[in-house]
């Protein structure tokens, strides 16, 4: 067991971490929490409950954060009651306390520092090693998920906006498509009102199917019929109005099956995905791997700052709803093994082929 908590707790391997849960190791409680898919609830290290299957664990510093990726607390070992063990998490978790606890957005620095009892500059280096995002960044997602339960929970939208922390409604309104897909008021609906065009076409990995809104292209799948893939969209907005457009979307398509074809496009296309802020750090480091290279999970995760989470960098590429524009197939396993393509491992060979030729053949 660790008696106490030292300089190695912060760089600590998920191999370690894993360990110390299955040895129900109360040193290491106030170190970090694990977390269960399969239940939605974290606990300590200590936890006397069942232990969970590897693949459904994941691991977070502070029980905040575990509460921000929206698992709750185990009434059996009470996790969040815990103290941090290394004054740098209880810093960090202050300093969480203080963004949760404002209600006109994210304090300064200076007022977070305050709270942490470090110097500013200190405290913005390791909240963002620590949590993945700067405190301003922290403190706008935090506000942007109070803003969507109340919004879901049927209250008016105003009422939803202030209580979320949002103190004007011109600049929420001024980002809510790239933050929320659409409108607030869209939103409170469940999407209802929402227009989605989509259109099919044959492509070298089967039937394609391309889906946008008015502001950009929100879904790409890959399927072996039309069927399967309407039925796929439908899925993915129950409540939005279909339409097939292949004129509006002609563009979009040529765009989507140069990709397929190990060509880089022109230009880029404009997105409208939902993200989570890992999420959207997971897509934009896939979009900065070159044509025809490929990068492992855990190189990923070192690419994001985050090099002890290549296991929620795969769950981020599993759940990438806009195939080939977020070039996931660029992702593999240790030593390049091709594993884990929500559109199927053959697919991704065959992506990974066509650019890796396509780019021998332009610099021949």
């Amino acid at each position: 067991m660790v008696a106490m908590i030292d300089d190695q707790v912060l760089s600590t391997t998920d191999e370690i971490r894993w360990a110390r849960v299955l040895a129900r190791d109360a040193g290491a409680d106030g170190a970090f929490v694990y977390a269960v898919a399969s239940t939605g609830v974290y606990c300590r290290p200590s936890c006397p409950s069942r232990r969970p299957g590897r693949d459904k664990v994941a691991f977070f510093a502070l029980p905040a954060l575990a509460e921000a990726a929206g698992f709750r607390a185990c009434k059996r070992c009470r996790p969040a009651d815990a103290p941090a063990r290394d004054p740098r998490l209880a810093a960090v978790a202050r300093a969480i306390d203080a963004i949760a606890a404002s209600d006109n957005g994210t304090p300064t620095l200076e007022t977070l520092g305050r709270a942490a009892k470090m110097s500013p500059h200190h405290l913005q280096r390791l909240f963002t090693d620590l949590v993945g995002l700067s405190p301003r960044r922290y403190g706008e997602a935090l506000r942007l998920g109070r803003l969507k339960e109340n919004l879901r929970s049927g209250g008016g939208v105003a009422d939803a906006l202030y209580g979320a922390g949002y103190g004007s409604s011109s600049r929420l309104y001024e980002k809510a498509p790239r933050h929320l897909g659409m409108t607030p008021a869209t939103y409170a609906r469940g999407g209802a009102g929402a227009e989605i065009a989509f259109t099919t076409a044959a492509s070298p990995l089967g039937r394609l199917l391309v889906a946008a809104t008015a502001t950009g292209v929100a879904m790409v799948a890959l399927g072996d019929n039309d069927r399967e893939l309407e039925n796929e969209l439908a899925a993915e907005f129950p409540q939005a109005r279909l339409a097939r457009d292949q004129g509006r979307l002609a563009n979009h398509l040529n765009n989507v099956l140069a990709r397929l074809a190990g060509k880089q496009p022109a230009s880029a296309l404009p997105l409208d995905v939902r993200a989570t802020a890992f999420q959207g750090r997971v897509w934009r480091a896939l979009q900065e791997i070159p044509l025809g290279e490929t990068r492992t999970y855990g190189e990923i995760a070192g690419m994001i700052g985050r090099p002890d989470a290549a296991r929620a960098v795969g769950r981020a590429c599993a759940s990438n709803p806009v195939a080939v524009v977020v070039p996931c197939h660029r992702a593999v396993g240790n030593r390049g093994a091709l594993t884990g393509y929500r559109w199927g491992v053959a697919r991704k060979e065959k992506l990974l082929t066509a650019e890796r030729a396509a780019t021998r053949k332009k610099r021949a």
